[in-house]
């Protein structure tokens, strides 16, 4: 009987867990609904994400086909965003160009984040590594962010280019460009949570039971740390695209074989006077990609916050 009783008790306890957990879900949800701004955002950038995966399979134009006696079209049935000076597809430029400028904002993000929480965690936790630590995120700080990437692209584009191809080296290049100066925000945010964190009954209580270092900040300081960390990370991505758009814009990106929106904006520049949709069309593929991003992270972050909820 008391084995029985004993089994109920956990039973409902993992039912009231389980509960707990839904409702928490349901929550964040629910306060990220609110945000229609966010909300909108999300459709927006998914749309693009789905466009820019799938289109190239459903459009199979290629993007570097080039057709003479088709250049310089405009909007047409055969070609819906018209063709540039060479009879290339701009649609099917653009959505390829899409698919390399995503992939270099989530990988970069990635790179980006996981630096920014490791430094974070570490200078917040360890008290003598704080000092260091932080006058190091300064020194990135102070350095200006264009110079400083203009300087690693032109040292490091063609020993990479000869070594991964020029797609592989040039990609290679620009995430790790990219992510490497832009994890400082993500550092001192995640810093700042987990010197409030480290100072909580339930880590107080792990230390005097004596829980390792290592245990203490995967058990309990990291999933505590995942609120900022995802909204640091959707504003990662717009950050990424916008930097990777500047250095293509600039001619310093990808080579001209392999578009991006930045590159598509780099081309254009001798033919906007003639042919303005070409700005246009990349243009507002890269504002409205940064826009739902951004729109997404203060909806993450009202969602994850939990006073917000309260209110």
């Amino acid at each position: 009987m008391t084995d029985q009783s004993t089994a109920i008790r956990a039973n409902d306890g993992l039912k009231e867990a389980v509960s707990e957990h839904r409702s928490l879900s349901r929550d964040v949800w629910n306060q990220f609904k609110t945000h229609k701004g966010a909300l909108i955002g999300g459709f927006i950038f998914f749309g693009i994400l789905i466009a820019v995966m799938l289109g190239p399979l459903i459009w199979t134009i290629d993007p570097t086909f080039v057709d003479i006696r088709s250049r310089n079209q405009g909007v047409s049935l055969a070609h819906p965003f018209g063709t540039d000076q060479l009879g290339r597809d701009l649609l099917a430029r653009i959505l390829q160009g899409g698919r390399i400028s995503m992939a270099v904002g989530l990988v970069a993000m990635f790179i980006a984040v996981l630096l920014g929480t490791a430094i974070g965690v570490l200078a917040g936790f360890f008290s003598k590594l704080d000092g260091p630590l932080m006058r190091f995120t300064d020194l990135f700080l102070s350095l200006p962010l264009l110079p400083l990437l203009l300087v690693i692209v032109t040292l490091f584009r063609e020993p990479l280019s000869a070594s991964f191809g020029p797609e592989g080296g040039i990609f290679i290049l620009m995430v790790s460009a990219i992510g490497i100066t832009s994890w400082m925000q993500t550092a001192r945010v995640v810093r700042s949570e987990v010197l409030v964190l480290k100072e909580r009954e339930f880590v107080l209580a792990a230390r005097s039971i004596g829980t390792p270092p290592r245990r203490m900040i995967s058990r309990h300081i990291l999933p505590n740390v995942i609120s900022p960390i995802l909204v640091s990370a959707t504003l990662g991505i717009a950050n990424a695209i916008i930097t990777e758009s500047a250095l293509s814009f600039l001619g310093l990106g990808f080579p001209p074989d392999f578009p991006t929106w930045g590159r598509l904006l780099f081309d254009a520049i001798d033919y906007m006077p003639q042919y303005p949709m070409w700005v246009v069309f990349p243009g507002l593929a890269i504002s409205l990609t940064v826009l739902s991003v951004n729109y997404m992270g203060d909806g993450l972050r009202d969602a994850l916050d939990p006073r917000a909820r309260d209110r």
